[in-house]
Order: structure tokens, then sequence, then C-alpha cells
């Protein structure tokens, strides 16, 4: 999710940067930025080899790396979203070491320094489904459109029900935490559901658009549904005409963005042709990427939405092939870090049951497990007409909560409105089901029998 996000934070606070303080601490925070780019690109590398090693899609050993080098474990990589401090970063503890920075030094490079390799994630997650955008099929989304909004709206209606009802009877949750909760349980990661699927050589079948396009309209859904309770957690009220706002606002961005193809696309075919300098193709499409990201953001909608939509305009250009051959290295710059980035946020010290105050949120966990699991499987079977369909894969590709799973526990825990244990609870669901999908969706391919239906090359290309 875009609302409230690291960029948005960080351009807000852009003067700063002006201010004696921070001149004086430049060359530190750039220090800071650098090894932290290390750690990322060490962690993305060495998980992502290690996971291809045991024929396991790379992603999944890139959220592992980030986990290793975040809060779970070495604390090379921590965030002041996720409750850190200064003191907690080793890599804050070695650049004071070396360079005998202040305590107050010390919190300011570590602030701007998050926030830097925050934005640098969120334009990896927007050139990701830019790219996404350029591999999927726009004939073919729009063949499964209709099916691919059953599974959307199934998929965020089944789980919210049954986690807020059940929160409630069973477990004598308060209404508004229990419809917070619920309400986090309909999220789906299309960044890491889109990547696993790319790399498993599905993303162009019918299930992989199927799945790509029920992801991009829950999270839509989730969108509106966000809104909804954080108005409620606010203010105890729903504020409808936000709510019919936003509905109407995704609705005629997306729609637009496609019926408007043929003018889009033919205008960048006849840029890209006067142009005669370097990257005459490639720099008028993140042009149009980042605006249309950028455009999605201003009428409050999620910028990787925007940057999906792009992808698919330009997919349509007879310039596709060059174009996804000239993002892919764009990509494997930007990408690895915002997959390390979501794993280093995540804390598995929720998990530990030792801990007395985590007993009871590792309770409400299962069942919140159980929940967003079949909640979202069911998905594969509301999908009619299609006697061969892999509804099992479909299911699968609909659990990862991922980065957008975070924004509802970042909202929620920010808001007051969970207690220690249902917040707990909730972030062990987004981490179970974020590393669970990866291996689920190769199990559900391999048990159909389907072959890749990529290239080898193209394949290379997707996961080195």
């Amino acid at each position: 999710m875009m609302l409230g996000s690291p960029l948005t934070q960080f351009l807000y606070s852009f003067p700063l940067l002006a201010t004696e303080t921070t001149a004086e601490n430049g060359p530190m925070i750039l220090a800071g930025v650098l090894l932290s780019l290390v750690i990322v690109y060490l962690a993305s590398k060495l998980g992502g080899e290690l996971s291809r090693s045991l024929n396991l899609p790379p992603v999944l050993g890139e959220l592992v790396g980030g986990v290793l080098v975040g809060a779970s474990a070495f604390h090379l990589l921590v965030f002041p979203e996720s409750g850190a401090t200064a003191t907690d970063s080793v890599l804050m503890s070695f650049l004071q070491l070396v360079a005998g920075l202040t305590p107050d030094a010390v919190v300011e490079v570590f602030n701007s320094q998050s926030e830097v390799v925050s934005v640098l994630a969120e334009l990896g997650v927007i050139i990701l489904l830019f790219e996404i955008g350029l591999e999927s099929d726009l004939k073919e989304l729009q063949r499964v459109g209709y099916q691919a909004a059953i599974v959307a709206v199934v998929g965020v209606a089944a789980p919210f029900a049954a986690g807020t009802a059940g929160l409630m009877l069973l477990f004598g949750i308060p209404a508004i935490p229990a419809i917070f909760a619920g309400a986090a349980l309909t999220a789906t990661s299309i960044g890491i559901t889109s990547k696993v699927l790319s790399e498993l050589g599905h993303l162009k079948s019918k299930e992989g658009q199927i799945i790509v396009g029920a992801a991009v309209i829950d999270d839509v859904l989730g969108i509106i549904v966000l809104a909804v309770v954080a108005s409620l957690a606010k203010t105890g009220t729903v504020d409808v005409l936000n709510v019919v706002y936003l509905i109407i606002s995704a609705t005629a961005f997306l729609l637009g963005s496609i019926f408007l193809g043929n003018f889009f696309n033919k205008s960048f075919v006849a840029i890209s042709d006067r142009l005669q300098t370097r990257g005459k193709l490639v720099i008028p499409a993140l042009i149009f990427a980042f605006l249309m990201a950028f455009l999605a953001n201003v009428i409050h909608l999620e910028a990787i939405l925007g940057a999906f939509a792009a992808g698919l305009v330009l997919d349509e250009t007879d310039k596709r092939k060059e174009l996804d051959q000239q993002i892919i290295p764009i990509a494997d710059i930007l990408v690895p870090i915002f997959f390390v980035s979501v794993g280093a946020k995540v804390d598995l010290g929720v998990l530990n049951p030792i801990v007395p105050e985590n007993r009871e949120g590792l309770i409400i966990a299962t069942f919140l497990m159980v929940v967003a699991i079949f909640g979202k499987v069911i998905t594969g079977w509301v999908v009619t007409g299609q006697e061969k369909i892999n509804r099992l894969a479909i299911g699968f590709g609909m659990i990862p909560r991922g980065e957008v799973g975070l924004v509802f526990a970042g909202i929620g825990s920010a808001s007051g409105v969970l207690s220690p244990a249902l917040d707990a609870a909730i972030i062990v669901m987004v981490i179970l089901t974020t590393f669970m999908a990866p291996p689920l969706l190769r199990f559900a391919f391999k048990e159909s029998g389907e072959a890749e239906t990529v290239t080898p090359t193209k394949e290379v290309d997707l996961v080195k």
C-alpha cells in the first residue's frame, strides 16, 4: 500500500536536508545507504541462489535473506516504521564506531538512511509491477476479467466475514479491532504472487492471468476496505463519500487506462522512433510508468496499480519485446531491494511461545491462519466455465499478504485499536502466508503436470 508511504514522508521531509546538521551528516547518510545496498544485494543473491538450488522460487530466498539481515536475526537492516531505533541497528553501531558520530547524529543518519532505502524499495515494486504489466496479456486479462473479478470479490468477502465473526464470537474481541483484523485478512500481495508466477513460467497461463487480474482488483478493494476501517478506527464512523470516491476513481482509472491504450501506444512509438540518443525506448517508457504511478497516487490509489496499467498499455506495442529486455536490468537492480526490505521488516520474535505475551497472540494467529488460507483457497472453485483450470493454483496464488498485509498491521497498530496479542497475531499471519505461497504454487502446478510456458532464455532472465 502506498498510503502514508515512506516515499511520501520522505518528500514531505525533504526541506530538512538543507539544514546545517543534515549537511554535516550527508556523507554518513550516503555511507549508510551504500552499506545497506551491499547488505541487500548480498542477502538477495545468496538467498536467491540457495533457493534456486533447492528448486524453490528465488523470490522466497530473497525474502528469507531479508529476514536474516533484518529485525529477526542480524539487525543489519532495520526500519523505524517496524519499531526499531538507531541503537537496534548493527550498521549504525559500525558507522558510529568508524566515524565517531554523536548519538544525535546517529539517530539522524539512521532515519535518513532508512527513508532512502524505503524509497528505493518502493521504486523497486513500481518497476516490478510495470514489468509484470509488460509480461501480461491484456487480451487474455480481458477474457478472464469477469472470472478475476469473482475471484477477487470472494477472496475479500470470505476471509473478512469469517475472520471478523470468528474473532468476535470465539475470542470475545470487540467489534472495531475484529473488523480491523478481518480487513487485514483480505489483502493479497500482487508483487510476490506475480513474481513467483513469472519465475515458474505461468504468468501468461490462464491461471496466471486470473490470479494477476484478481490480485489487481483485490488491491483496489483492499484500498477501499483500508479506508473504511481506518476511518472507523479514528472516528467510530465510516466516511461514505470517501468510500464512493475510491470506488469511482479506481474503476475510472483502470478502465480509462485500457480504453486510451491505443492513443498511448501510438504516441509512445512515435516519440521513441524520433529519438536518436541512448535510452530512446526505455526512458520514455519509464516516464510513462512513473507518470501513471503518480496519477494513481494522487487520486489515493496505489502507485503500483498505475505502473501495472502502464505496462499493460505498452504491452500492446510492437516494441514490447525490446522494451521488456531493457527493463529487466533495471528490475534486477531495484526489485531485490523491495523483497529484502519486506523480509527485513518482519520480526519473527512474535512467534516465540516462551514469551507469555506471545501465547495468546499465537492462539489467535492459528485461527487467522486457517481463515487466511481457506478464505483464499476457495476462490479457485468460484471460477466458472473452465473445465481444465488449475483451481488449486488460483487459490494458492491469492494467499500471500506480503507488504500489503504489513501495511494493514502497521496502520492498525498505529491507530491503537489493536491489543498486543491481536497485533502479534496479524503479523504472524502475514509472515506465514507470505512464505507459504511460493512453495504451494510450485506444488500446485507440479501436481497438475503442467509444463512451463516460457522459453528457456526468458526463464533465465527472470530468475538470474
